[in-house]
């Protein structure tokens, strides 16, 4: 069972959420998160897809964090069906605890993380509550300068210390830069071993995949971002390749 951990659809922003059960059929996915895309509040299209395509979604919802009635609005999306909310490390603290009170998974929008103030932050939560780390924990292409030994990636490996907090692997053209021309076959010309260090921090049962449907469009492609992450050279056996590619979210993710 593969499970795509982090996809975008809407009506109006990105596509369909049709066209992502297309990309998912052709290549085998079975479940997928539909997580909300930042700037956009009205969850109700991504609760009405879960509703119609019974068992394959499972719904990570936006508040408007500036809103007095932030807690209660997420309260309500709960209570709608969510499973999780999307946050910043720098999120109203209510905000954070509201959603552990709700028992709701934290798919956390990991730019500019400061792993100490992080730590902090998650230490004062319910041990219990799963928080997600998006993006190969926020880190970017201009990250991968090997003259520093990767000095900003190791700092936050630190945070697998915590143990409620996992991490999404997204496709490879997230942090490897495009090639200026293509070969016919599809290869960067680097990447960094980004993927291998938080394997090495968190292991399989705390890492799992997301493509970053439909951006990753305009990356490498939704085919190669599976098996970037599937096919990595440092998930050789079988049964760390499935924790990785479906195991881990459907224990955080609550699929049945």
């Amino acid at each position: 069972m593969i499970i795509d951990t982090h996809c975008h659809a809407g009506e109006n922003w990105f596509e369909p959420v049709e066209l992502l059960l297309h990309q998912m059929e052709l290549n085998g996915v079975s479940r997928a998160v539909l997580v909300q895309h930042g700037g956009f509040y009205d969850n109700n299209y991504l609760l009405d897809a879960a509703a119609k395509h019974p068992g394959r979604f499972s719904i990570v919802v936006l508040v408007d964090e500036g809103s007095p009635s932030a807690s209660d609005d997420l309260q309500m999306w709960s209570e709608r069906g969510a499973g999780g909310v999307r946050l910043r490390p720098n999120s109203p603290s209510e905000i954070w605890r509201k959603a552990g009170q709700l028992d709701m998974v934290v798919s956390c929008r990991a730019e500019a993380l400061d792993p100490v103030k992080f730590s902090e932050l998650i230490s004062d939560l319910p041990s219990t509550m799963p928080v997600v780390l998006e993006h190969f924990m926020g880190a970017r292409p201009e990250d991968t300068d090997t003259k520093d030994g990767y000095k900003r990636i190791r700092s936050l490996l630190k945070i697998a210390e915590l143990p409620n907090v996992y991490v999404k692997l997204g496709g490879l053209g997230e942090i490897s830069y495009r090639p200026e021309v293509l070969d016919a076959k599809f290869q960067f010309e680097f990447t960094p071993p980004i993927v291998e260090m938080i394997l090495e921090a968190f292991g399989p049962s705390r890492t799992m995949w997301g493509s970053d449907y439909p951006p990753v469009s305009n990356r490498e492609g939704y085919r190669n971002a599976l098996h970037g992450i599937m096919d990595h050279p440092s998930i050789v056996d079988p049964q760390q390749r499935n924790q990785v590619m479906g195991i881990t979210a459907a224990a955080v993710f609550r699929f049945l």
